[in-house]
């Protein structure tokens, strides 16, 4: 998804500079320009976009440490039960 934004600004920029609304590189660096340019108008968007996206992938994680940790208090305290 963060690529196809990044491509989709790439697209823009690019065109953008060809019809001169924004200035275009010195000498050779035009491309360089443009994904520059493209990089930080993707950034933002990207962070905008993407929110419901990165909030649902953090529940997932979270809820995956939390049942890790609990597995993990599980066998410590059973360790702890067992007597020699």
């Amino acid at each position: 998804m963060r690529l196809s934004i990044f491509v989709g600004c790439f697209v823009v920029a690019a065109i953008a500079v060809n019809l001169g609304v924004v200035p275009s590189g010195v000498g050779g660096s035009n491309v360089v320009w443009v994904i520059l340019l493209a990089l930080v108008l993707s950034a933002p968007l990207s962070f905008v976009l993407l929110r419901k996206q990165r909030d649902e992938m953090s529940e997932q994680i979270v809820s995956s440490v939390d049942r890790a940790k609990a597995r993990l208090e599980a066998n410590r305290t059973r360790e702890d039960g067992v007597t020699p």
